[in-house]
């Protein structure tokens, strides 16, 4: 094999590959040598098929698998030979007019990693903000959940807002009945938005064994399209009116959900919040050490990694833009910022690079367990039929398991750093702290300050680490009811049985890996 270096700029190689034609051939010989005792063909007792049939009924597919494996192994042993190391897999390309007999003549072209010498893992020092969790925290949360665990009690007379009915629904379109419109029994609180509109409305003023017919139009966006945009019609009949009482916070209210005690469900909300705010303050601790570390180390890195990162936070960015209100003025905000996000993503894969290095040099590892584990949860996002080829595939390519391993071996390089550093430690309200990590959320990859509010995509962008830093926010009225919801955040504790009437579920962006600011 002949090797020619065509290019040699920065970060840049090139290369031209030879591929000897007895190189392939010795490999198509050697294959159908191997399977020819295996070929069955009428007229031929097993195993005693002539090389010559073997080659024509499977000569073109042998050819193309040797062809495939010595393009492999010419690809190792230019990057031993040469001693590479390739940012990402090399592009290689097989010369125009090739055809069986003649030799490969490859075209590779790829980005190494830089040489980095040595970081220093001496002289971090960081503060470490804590936040004690008091009982009144706990009584806040308990009083959330509590008042998303509404209770009703029987009350005579007419409804009004805030009461619930139960009801039984049958809805038709020019008449007849449609599917998916009929329930018996179903909850309904007057003013809570749950159904379509002028559905909850039009039965304020009911009583207990009340039969009504409401007229009702499904939004122009509703998901059923035989529904969408048209007039219905409902017949309810109301078995019962009830009034909202007040939650009373005690054992009873803990065994409704699932729960022994209230001295359960309050230690179990009491370690939720620890846990939440111990996140909080290792965010603001990784944070300050990787602009420490970025700060000390400023080399060329590969622009091809940096692309990649780009194209992984616009795509994220973009997403969440369309999903603001004002998609198009979102949209023009993070267009014009582009060349910063840029700087971000450049910043994020030296600090990888160094991350990689220290990790190296000081024995840092991701088990095969944790591997396993990686690879268990990753194949959760497809589906059934698809799992078992995606494991498969990230065990046989290299560039997809480091990828995947990357997030939690940095997250151990930076453990391994902070436990080096020199830490102090200082106490904060929540609010102090999380206004902390947003300060710092906006200091771009040059380290210019950009104003402190921002639109929602942009600060998504710019967040470095988001664990534990979701707050109880918005309800979600289609979560099915929880028995152990009392460990949960707030807006996990809604419950409800989806109606067919019900307004449709807002759509959200696939589900991605954040856009983190390392």
């Amino acid at each position: 094999m002949q090797i020619v270096e065509t290019t040699n700029e920065g970060l840049k190689r090139a290369y031209t590959v030879t591929i000897p034609a007895t190189t392939i051939s010795e490999r198509v010989e050697g294959e159908i040598k191997k399977i020819a005792p295996q070929v069955r063909m009428p007229g031929f007792r097993a195993g005693k098929v002539p090389a010559n049939l073997v080659r024509k009924m499977h000569g073109e597919a042998i050819h193309r698998d040797a062809l495939s494996t010595a393009i492999r192994e010419a690809m190792d042993k230019l990057v031993a030979d040469k001693a590479l190391r390739p940012a990402m897999n090399p592009d290689v390309a097989l010369g125009e007019g090739y055809e069986e007999g003649k030799d490969a003549e490859l075209t590779v072209s790829l980005e190494i990693l830089p040489e980095i010498a040595a970081p220093s893992i001496d002289g971090f020092k960081l503060e470490k903000l804590t936040v004690p969790v008091s009982d009144e925290a706990v009584t806040e949360s308990l009083e959330r959940i509590a008042s998303q665990q509404q209770r009703f009690e029987a009350k005579d007379g007419a409804a009004a807002v805030g009461d619930q009915l139960i009801i039984d629904f049958t809805g038709k379109l020019d008449g007849v009945e449609f599917d998916g419109g009929k329930a018996e029994k179903a909850p309904l609180v007057i003013g809570a938005g749950r159904f379509i509109p002028g559905f909850e409305e039009q039965l304020t003023g009911a009583k207990a064994g009340d039969e009504r017919t409401i007229t009702v139009t499904f939004p122009e966006d509703y998901p059923a399209e035989n529904l969408a945009g048209k007039e219905t019609t409902f017949d309810i009949v109301v078995h019962e009116v009830k009034a909202p009482s007040e939650s009373k916070i005690d054992d009873d209210f803990a065994k409704e959900l699932g729960l022994e005690s209230l001295e359960q469900l309050t230690g179990l909300l009491k370690g939720q919040l620890e846990q939440e705010t111990a996140g909080l303050t290792r965010t603001a601790m990784k944070r300050s050490l990787l602009d420490q570390l970025a700060a000390g180390h400023d080399f060329a890195v590969p622009p091809t990694m940096v692309e990649a990162e780009f194209q992984q936070i616009w795509q994220q960015l973009t997403q969440e833009a369309q999903n603001e209100e004002d998609a198009e003025a979102a949209l023009a905000e993070i267009e014009a910022e582009k060349d910063d996000y840029r700087k971000i993503a450049e910043r994020r894969v030296r600090l990888g690079l160094l991350l990689s290095e220290i990790g190296q040099a000081n024995g840092v590892e991701v088990s095969s367990q944790e591997m396993s584990m990686l690879m268990s949860q990753a194949a959760q996002q497809y589906r059934p039929e698809d799992r078992q080829r995606f494991m498969e595939y990230v065990a046989n390519d290299p560039m997809a398991a480091a990828q995947l391993r990357a997030p939690l071996y940095e997250d151990k390089v930076v453990d391994f750093l902070i436990e080096k550093s020199e830490v102090t430690e200082r106490e904060v309200t929540r609010e102090e702290l999380q206004a902390a990590i947003e300060a710092d959320a906006d200091a771009d990859a040059t380290e210019e300050k950009k104003p402190a509010k921002k639109a929602p995509a942009k600060k998504a962008a710019a967040k470095k680490d988001e664990a534990s830093a979701d707050e109880a926010g918005e309800e979600k009225p289609k979560k099915a009811p929880a028995k152990k919801a009392a460990a949960k955040k707030a807006d996990d504790a809604e419950a409800g049985e989806e109606a067919p009437a019900k307004k449709p579920a807002a759509k959200k962006a696939p589900a991605k890996k954040a856009a983190k600011e390392d």
